[in-house]
């Protein structure tokens, strides 16, 4: 089987344990992850070849991030060396009506500095039937974004399945960089694009008719988003699929969870989920393009599975703690197939 390549920033993760705030804390959680790492790890964990590339510093640090995604399957054979820091960020993790907050330390990590040429992206792509990017990565600096540019034109030319989730962070696009201009451009090579009403509208100004997510967020319906779907087919006619996660926040602890998926010609819908004691949040959207990614290798003719696999994996992943979706594929398909009992297994 061909592989799939990820591209992105992987992270020290630092975290209160028991939902204290930071000022509580004297002590730190420490987990490794990122949008584009916990795509692949996800993959992975599918049985599906994945290389993770990325620039890593040659400390300590930067080995036990490089042992994680080793522990986890993915491959790590392109990752290159180099930079003083790996990117850090502290999450502090919210409950019912308090929201969780995350502080980024991750100016000039290794990876903010990669350049263009740093990365041989034809060999990298050798073998490879799919490569998947997120707006995390061009949002760090303007040399990311030129390095995540030259690898979208590589695999564009080799005829490589491109896809993005784009990931708007308002607490990064601090370098300067034109995001409309930067996000546009790359967006323009993607065959697969995932993203929520958010996303859309603060890289493109895309919204979704009729809806204010901050105060109809309990009552988001899959049909509200129909318009975002078509819009973007517009704006990328490149695009065979756009797909948009519908998260209802209820509160931090009680979120609605579902997807739809648009093909140019019908809105497909899941069915949505009640997950009513988060554990953790934070990697919700890799799990679920991770799984989508499976699902559309898996079954190239249907949409509605490929999705239905997407919004269980992601619904699950709000179960495990730290950013990676650690299910497998049988409990994901017994989420599918009704069972959400929860029952030991013995």
């Amino acid at each position: 089987m061909k592989k799939v390549i990820t591209f992105g920033e992987i992270m020290l993760r630092l975290a209160p344990a028991d939902f204290l705030r930071f000022s509580q804390a004297n002590s730190f959680d420490i987990v490794y992850g990122g949008g584009e790492s916990n795509v692949a790890i996800s993959l992975a964990n599918y049985n599906i070849p994945v290389e993770f590339v990325t620039r890593l510093p040659i400390n300590d640090i930067g080995q036990c991030a490089l042992m994680e995604l080793r522990k986890r399957g993915v491959g790590t054979q392109h990752i290159i060396e180099g930079g003083d820091r790996l990117g850090i960020y502290f999450l502090e993790i919210g409950a019912v009506s308090r929201a969780s907050k995350v502080v980024y330390d991750r100016a000039h990590s290794a990876m903010s500095e990669i350049t263009p040429g740093m990365v041989d992206w034809k060999e990298v792509f050798k073998d490879a039937k799919w490569f998947h990017w997120t707006g995390i990565t061009p949002a760090i600096s303007q040399s990311a974004a030129d390095a995540c540019l030259e690898a979208v034109k590589v695999a564009s030319e080799l005829g490589i399945t491109i896809s993005t989730d784009l990931n708007y962070r308002a607490k990064l696009w601090n370098y300067g960089g034109n995001r409309e201009k930067i996000m546009t451009q790359l967006t323009s090579y993607c065959d697969i694009i995932l993203g929520n009403e958010e996303d859309a509208e603060m890289h493109f100004g895309i919204r979704p008719e009729g809806l204010d997510i901050t105060t109809q967020a309990e009552h988001v319906k899959a049909e509200a988003f129909l318009s975002v779907c078509q819009q973007m087919q517009r704006k990328f006619p490149r695009a065979k699929k756009v797909i948009t996660t519908l998260r209802g926040s209820i509160s931090a602890s009680h979120n609605t969870w579902a997807g739809v998926l648009y093909d140019g010609k019908k809105l497909y819908e899941s069915t949505e989920y009640q997950i009513t004691h988060i554990v953790d949040r934070v990697g919700g959207g890799d799990s679920f393009m991770g799984a989508l990614i499976y699902g559309l290798i898996h079954y190239p003719n249907n949409d509605q599975k490929a999705l239905d696999y997407a919004v269980a994996a992601s619904c699950l992943k709000h179960t495990i703690k730290g950013d990676a979706n650690l299910v497998t594929i049988e409990e994901i398909e017994k989420l599918m197939g009704g069972d959400a009992s929860g029952r030991v297994a013995r």
